[in-house]
């Protein structure tokens, strides 16, 4: 009954399992609960967040994944990915676990320190490639269209220099209205770089957020204590990521190489045919 339970609902607590069996006549703890569901290869993970679909995007999302399932290793290799994020201070991006004793919650060292609306955050932009990270520059001012131009101005073309790009490389960028507005789309053909088609509403298809992760982990880490010590710390640890070795925390890794993008392709459209198929049944 509990694994067929939390098959049909992943999101079934412990709780309701004990509530449910005790209901059926059947007195069991939590961790009873927890080894019988570890023991069919189940654990307790939170769930990943993903965009909020509409038919439309599912739609497109489809095309971009059948298009390029099949894309050769070179192909992935050319792009530059490129994308925006917060990192907070103090803030979501902080959160540790530590080993302690008993009633010792309070001691310095098992605490991290924080303030009322997280102290602060600073934003980023960003790119990589399969060859490893390009530049990261912070963002001081709301960005606007004319601003993401002067970014793209200043450190496109430097980090594809720098990461030893070929000829015809590809840039990729989201649909954010700042990157798609018709004088962005205009600058782009004058410098003559080739812009990868995006499908809307898809962060989960491009691997930087992989890289993300890993930055504001290792930012986690190192624990700064004012905005200057992060955006310095950030510079710090984005600049360490290499672009091979066998840790893990690397542009490869991230999924540009061919068989774990193809993959990443892959899974999204099996995800977004079950969508589809979902979005078609009346109600």
């Amino acid at each position: 009954m509990i694994t067929r339970t939390v098959s049909k609902n992943p999101r079934t607590t412990r709780g309701d399992l004990v509530n449910d069996l005790q209901r059926a006549g059947t007195k069991v703890t939590k961790a009873t609960i927890s080894n019988t569901l570890r023991r069919q290869g189940l654990k307790s993970c939170s769930a990943r967040r993903v965009p909020l679909l509409k038919p439309v995007h599912v739609q497109a999302r489809l095309k971009f994944a059948r298009e390029h399932l099949d894309d050769p290793e070179e192909d992935w290799e050319n792009v530059i990915w490129s994308d925006e994020t917060k990192i907070e201070l103090f803030g979501k991006n902080s959160t540790r676990r530590v080993w302690r004793r008993k009633n010792a919650e309070l001691h310095p060292k098992n605490t991290i320190p924080t303030v009322k609306h997280g102290g602060g955050n600073i934003m980023l932009w960003g790119c990589f490639s399969a060859k490893g990270p390009g530049r990261l520059i912070r963002v001081k001012e709301r960005m606007n269209g004319a601003m993401y131009r002067e970014i793209l101005s200043d450190n496109l073309l430097p980090s594809a220099r720098a990461l030893k790009m070929k000829r015809g490389w590809v840039f990729q960028h989201d649909n954010d209205p700042k990157h798609t507005v018709w004088a962005t789309k205009k600058w782009l053909r004058k410098k003559h770089f080739k812009a990868l088609e995006w499908p809307s509403q898809s962060p989960d298809l491009n691997p930087i957020d992989n890289l993300w992760r890993e930055l504001k982990v290792r930012v986690a880490q190192r624990q700064p204590q004012n905005i200057t010590a992060l955006e310095e710390i950030c510079m710090e640890e984005w600049a360490k990521i290499p672009a091979t070795s066998g840790g893990g925390d690397t542009a490869e890794s991230s999924g540009i190489g061919s068989l774990s993008y193809r993959g990443r392709l892959g899974l999204s459209s099996q995800r977004d045919a079950g969508s589809a198929r979902w979005s078609t049944i009346p109600e």
